[in-house]
């Protein structure tokens, strides 16, 4: 399925302000220097970014140990390959493909855009029974074209997406 974005590109910015989420996002912002110092997650922040993300299955990520948690983030975040960076993360209890988009999106260095049913909504993308790399590359790939014409970035563009769909999925 080929993205395609349901409202004006020049709407990103209006529609982003009035982004409301249930929880706020500043916790996370403010752990990514941190991150980005360590080079990789703890246990504890894992935490924090699974109870954003989806707060019901959020203790899952507590199955991890905290080594684990530093090896396969320091590895997610370091590594070349695209494909690696995203699926790396998705051995660790509790981290599916959404949640492992969240990792990327705050605490790369490369803009990446989260997997929500509301953003994919946002594109005209269905969201897939089981997520794999193509379907994840497309919308990567898409969500940065789009942020670049734009002239905003990933988290502009995220929450524009995100509070479109709020507004009007049905």
């Amino acid at each position: 399925m080929k993205p395609n974005l349901r409202f004006n590109i020049k709407d990103i910015c209006s529609i982003a302000c009035r982004y409301e989420y249930a929880e706020s996002d500043t916790e996370l912002n403010e752990l990514k220097p941190v991150v980005n110092r360590r080079g990789c997650l703890e246990k504890a922040d894992l935490k924090k970014i699974a109870s954003w993300k989806a707060p019901r299955s959020a203790g899952n990520v507590l199955k991890n140990n905290d080594e684990y948690v530093r090896e396969i983030t320091r590895f997610a975040l370091n590594a070349g390959n695209e494909r690696a960076r995203i699926e790396s993360l998705t051995i660790l209890d509790g981290v599916g493909w959404p949640t492992a988009s969240v990792i990327l999106h705050f605490f790369h260095k490369a803009p990446y855009p989260i997997l929500d049913y509301r953003a994919l909504w946002s594109v005209s993308m269905d969201v897939p029974t089981q997520y794999k790399f193509g379907f994840w590359w497309t919308y990567v790939k898409y969500c940065r074209q789009i942020a670049s014409d734009a002239d905003v970035d990933m988290r502009l563009l995220d929450t524009a997406l995100w509070q479109y769909s709020k507004d009007n999925q049905p």
